[in-house]
C-alpha cells in the first residue's frame, strides 16, 4: 500500500508500470495546451507534482534559456526525471524532491507555477495553491488542471465500467481526496484569494482502436496491480475477484468496435 507522506496525502494511483505508462504519454500538447500561449522564451517555471517530466521537459524547451524545475514527493520518480532531462540534453531542466504544501522556494521566484492532476489527489487543495501562488512573481500565472471522474463518460454502457467508477470515487475519497476536482477549481482558487481567474476545459478523447486498447489496457492494469487495486482491498472496499471482474470489464470495452471514452479536464489560469 502507498506510504503516507508527511501531510498525510495518500497517492490513489501509486508508481505502478500501468500508472507511469499513462503518464509519461503527457506532453505539453495533449495536456497544457491552454498554458502554451503564455509560455514565452526566458520564464522561470516551476512544475509542481512534474512525475515522470514529460510535460516538464516540453515546458523546458518552449522557455528556454529560461529555467524550469520539476518538483515530485517521490524521490525515485524525480531520479528518473532527472535521467529524462540528461537524455533530451535540457541544460535548463532540473528536479527534485519537495512538499506541494511548503515549498522550499523565496516569495516571488516563478513567472509561472504549474500543476497537472495533482488537486485531486491532496487533502488540502487550498493550502497548495496558495503556496503556489506564493511562489509566483506579482502578475506571474498559477496554472492548473484537473481532471473530473464524475463528468466521465463512456460508451458500451458496461455494467463492470459502473462498477470502477464507484469504486475509484469510494478509495479516493477514503484517502480525504476529491477526484471530481475539474469542477472545483475556480471555486478553489477563488478561496485561495486569486481575483483574476480564466477558466477553460478540455477533453481526453478515446475513440479509435489504437486509443480504446491502450486506455483499456492501462485502467485493466491499473486495477488489478497499482496501488489503487491495493487501497481497495485494503479499506475493505473490494476483493480480488471483483477487481479482476472490473479489469476484465475495461478490457470488453477496449475491445468494442464503436466504443468511446471521455475525460472532461478543468483548466486555470489564476494571476498571482
Amino acid at each position: 500500500m502507498s506510504k503516507k507522506p508527511a501531510s498525510g496525502d495518500v497517492y490513489t494511483h501509486g508508481h505502478h508500470e500501468s500508472v507511469l505508462r499513462s503518464h509519461t504519454s503527457r506532453t505539453a500538447e495533449n495536456s497544457a495546451s491552454y498554458l502554451i500561449p503564455h509560455l514565452t522564451v526566458g520564464l522561470r517555471v516551476l512544475d509542481v507534482g512534474s512525475g515522470p517530466g514529460t510535460i516538464t521537459a516540453d515546458f523546458a524547451r518552449l522557455v528556454a534559456p529560461g529555467a524550469v524545475l520539476g518538483l515530485d514527493r517521490s524521490p525515485e520518480v524525480v531520479a528518473a526525471a532527472t535521467v529524462l532531462a540528461l537524455d533530451q540534453q535540457l541544460a535548463n531542466l532540473s528536479f527534485e524532491a519537495g512538499d506541494v504544501y511548503a515549498l522550499n522556494f523565496p516569495d516571488d521566484s516563478f513567472d509561472v507555477v504549474h500543476a497537472h492532476q495533482v488537486l485531486q489527489h491532496l487533502t488540502d487543495p487550498l493550502a497548495d495553491l496558495k503556496e503556489m501562488r506564493r511562489v509566483a512573481k506579482p502578475g506571474g500565472i498559477v496554472a492548473v488542471r484537473d481532471a473530473d471522474f464524475h463528468g466521465m463518460f463512456w460508451y458500451p454502457e458496461l455494467p463492470e465500467m459502473d462498477e470502477w467508477m464507484d469504486l475509484y470515487q469510494q478509495v479516493a475519497r477514503h484517502n480525504r481526496a476529491e477526484p471530481d476536482a475539474g469542477r472545483r477549481l475556480l471555486h478553489w482558487a477563488q478561496a485561495a484569494g486569486f481575483t483574476d481567474v480564466t477558466p477553460s476545459s478540455a477533453n481526453w478523447l478515446y475513440a479509435t482502436p489504437e486509443q480504446r486498447a491502450w486506455l483499456a489496457g492501462v485502467w485493466a492494469d491499473r486495477t488489478v496491480g497499482s496501488a489503487f487495486a491495493e487501497q481497495a482491498v485494503s479499506y475493505g472496499l473490494a476483493n480480488t475477484e471483483s477487481l479482476e471482474r472490473i479489469s476484465a470489464g475495461w478490457r470488453d470495452w477496449g475491445a468494442s468496435e464503436d466504443g468511446w471514452f471521455i475525460m472532461p479536464n478543468g483548466e486555470i489560469i489564476a494571476r498571482a
